[in-house]
């Protein structure tokens, strides 16, 4: 069987410039050239901008951003507000002025001009995603048990203010990759999800469809299984299986009742990263006898961790071709 392969490369591109993640985040040349190179060597669908991609709305909003001298992936260690009753005095930032916004957007537009036959976005945050860096994981998950209706709004609003940031990757002539793996379980309950998350979730969908001209994938890690229904009334046309999930019973389902939506499946990111070849053709034969259930499967890694030796990846690919 013969799949599409769809390596999702951030902080792994850094590799390709011999510089750690956290120089290469803050450094458009340096993020240039490493996507470029990236793209040259694996030509991989999409080139998704960024190195610690879920860092730029909250850095944006004034949250700080530790950048590890070694390779690790920069993190934002401390909360910027620890009381979601706080959270309606954050004023909106503007994608032009604030963080490393606006040296992403340039970057994917050098990369587009570059190289006119990659595929490439810029990613964008879902609403809980930026909630849990501005809030810090504990205060989240205790305010979306003892105060739902605050979170709600909270989500609500920063769902509305990313219209600004995909407004601006519209204007630049790219597209939107758009995560929001914080949201899933077990982080939330499928209820909270349902109750909590959900309706921002649409509206944020809605938005960056509207400002790019068609739906966009809504790729999200975690147990997606149990929300696999929520996920659907969304109307997004691609969901991402992850290895942590059922991944037999997600895809089944959609082969079932949505063959449209296109699905990529990931491999075990610890096997992405090993160095034994034998165990690298076990996990994809394992993902063939999986996506021989559905039409339109794709062949996915999750983050490629930075690690991960080049040959890892073409191997993959070759593989699989």
């Amino acid at each position: 069987m013969k799949i599409p392969f769809s390596p999702a490369v951030y902080e792994h591109a850094a590799r390709f410039v011999g510089r750690s993640p956290s120089e290469v985040s803050r450094d458009g040349e340096l993020l240039f050239e490493a996507h470029r190179r990236t793209w040259l060597e694996y030509r991989h669908t999409p080139i998704a901008v960024g190195i610690d991609i879920y860092n730029l709305e909250a850095e944006a909003y004034g949250a700080t951003v530790c950048f590890p001298g070694d390779n690790a992936i920069p993190a934002i260690l401390e909360p910027l507000i620890t009381d979601v009753s706080a959270a309606g005095d954050l004023p909106p930032y503007d994608p032009h002025k604030d963080g490393r916004i606006a040296m992403v957007i340039d970057v994917g537009r050098r990369l587009k001009a570059a190289l006119p036959e990659a595929d490439v976005r810029i990613p964008v945050a879902g609403p809980f995603s930026i909630a849990f860096n501005l809030l810090g994981i504990n205060n989240l998950c205790l305010a979306a048990a003892l105060q739902p209706e605050q979170v709600a709004r909270f989500l609500m609003r920063l769902a509305e203010n990313q219209a600004v940031f995909c407004k601006a990757v519209a204007q630049a002539g790219l597209d939107v990759a758009f995560f929001e793996s914080a949201a899933s379980p077990p982080m939330l309950s499928p209820a909270q999800f349902h109750e909590i998350e959900l309706p921002a979730l649409k509206r944020i969908l809605q938005i960056a469809a509207d400002c790019v001209g068609h739906p966009v994938p809504c790729i999200m890690g975690g147990d997606t299984y149990r929300i696999l229904d929520d996920l659907l009334s969304t109307g997004t046309s691609y969901l991402v299986s992850n290895v942590e999930t059922d991944q037999a019973s997600f895809v089944r389902r959609l082969a079932k009742t949505h063959p449209h939506v296109r699905v990529r499946v990931n491999m075990d990111p610890n096997v992405v990263v090993c160095t034994d070849p034998q165990c690298i053709y076990a996990e994809i034969d394992r993902i063939l006898a999986i996506a021989a259930w559905h039409p339109s499967c794709l062949l996915g890694t999750g983050a490629v961790p930075y690690e991960t030796p080049p040959e890892n990846i073409r191997l993959i690919k070759e593989y699989v071709a």
